[in-house]
């Protein structure tokens, strides 16, 4: 019986938080989505600069589980591309790391031990972030109709083992695409404020 009050009080916690969600207006939304892409892309940022993997810059052309979806290469790309695409853009490529980083966080124990507790401690608040990135995303496209809310399928093929040039390499990837996530939701964040795609 306790359980049962456990699991309903927290399904109306989560109703409540869905219902005041559906009452913030589509701006506001978009507004706290850019300010969260910000932050996971510092996070991965900061992560391969404190574990120099700086040798795959983020203007390079990676082999990454994420590389087969189609996505605007700059800024003037960008802007051609429907608000609706943009999102879906940007939900795919978070969704496409969910597993890439529970590899990386039962993997830290292949890295000299100095960079361990780094690596293991910003994973987790990465994980933390795109989570709190995706549920918010899920509800800003709730919003904005299905093509917003379509995703394309990035499957990530784990290896066997995972070496630290193996990891160096998946951060490096996190990177390029918490940058292209964090730009297209800037770019939708632009256009919501000025109602104009061309000011942006």
């Amino acid at each position: 019986m306790a359980q049962r009050r456990i699991s309903g009080s927290k399904l109306m916690m989560v109703l409540c938080v869905v219902a005041m969600c559906r009452a913030v207006p589509i701006n506001d939304l978009i507004y706290r989505a850019s300010q969260q892409s910000d932050k996971l892309h510092a996070l991965s940022t900061m992560l391969t600069q404190e574990l120099g993997s700086e040798a795959f810059p983020i203007d390079r052309v990676l082999a990454c589980h994420t590389s087969s979806l189609q996505t605007p290469t700059d800024k003037e790309q960008a802007l051609q591309v429907s608000e609706s695409d943009l999102l879906s853009l940007a939900r795919s490529l978070l969704q496409a790391w969910s597993d890439p980083l529970e590899v990386l966080s039962s993997s830290t124990n292949v890295l000299p031990y100095s960079a361990q507790s780094t690596l293991s401690k910003t994973i987790q608040k990465m994980q933390e972030h795109s989570k709190d990135l995706k549920d918010g995303l899920d509800i800003l496209s709730s919003k904005m109709g299905p093509a917003a809310q379509t995703i394309t399928s990035l499957p990530f093929i784990q290896t066997n083992e995972i070496g630290q040039d193996k990891i160096t390499k998946l951060l490096s990837c996190f990177r390029r695409d918490s940058h292209k996530i964090d730009s297209f939701l800037k770019v939708l964040r632009c256009r919501a404020a000025n109602m104009q795609p061309q000011v942006c």
